[in-house]
């Protein structure tokens, strides 16, 4: 029996768990955690917070994004040598890559950077941008991590 299908199986299931972990945090955990004020009772959690709540769980799961992103660099980098070159597979697992790497290694890093110096620092600019930047660099990540899936699964099926 053929090994690599486990090999690809395994493949396939780490990027449809990590894209379901991208949506899971980006669609349910980060609003419910900023709109404590809807669903609590004599509890209420402040923005900032919240904002460290949130950024917790996303320098615990950093830890699965550098896992992730060193799966699909050296997976992808076999099967091109292996003679599976494909434009949609080359440019979506490039953006896997590189957006996981920032999310977890400029992202998150400097947000909580900003979070140490106190509250002031995250009612910044600065801090906006860098908000809002991370949370396009997430989307990015969730519709690379789709077309990867789906593209990998296409091809799987062809061989």
């Amino acid at each position: 029996m053929n090994k690599r299908i486990y090999v690809d199986f395994s493949y396939l299931i780490l990027l449809a768990a990590s894209f379901g972990a991208v949506m899971v945090l980006g669609v349910i955990v980060a609003p419910v955690i900023f709109h404590t004020d809807r669903l609590t009772v004599d509890l209420l959690i402040d923005h900032y917070n919240s904002g460290v709540i949130m950024s917790e769980i996303f320098l615990r799961f950093s830890y699965f994004i550098y896992f992730l992103s060193f799966c699909v660099a050296l997976y992808e980098a076999v099967m091109y040598k292996m003679g599976q070159r494909d434009k949609t597979l080359f440019y979506s697992a490039f953006l896997v890559v590189t957006t996981a790497l920032l999310f977890s290694g400029v992202y998150v890093p400097k947000i909580l950077e900003l979070q140490a110096m106190g509250r002031e620092a995250t009612t910044s600019d600065t801090f906006d941008n860098l908000h809002i930047a991370s949370e396009l660099d997430f989307k990015i990540l969730a519709i690379a991590l789709i077309v990867l899936f789906v593209r990998r699964l296409m091809l799987l099926r062809r061989s």
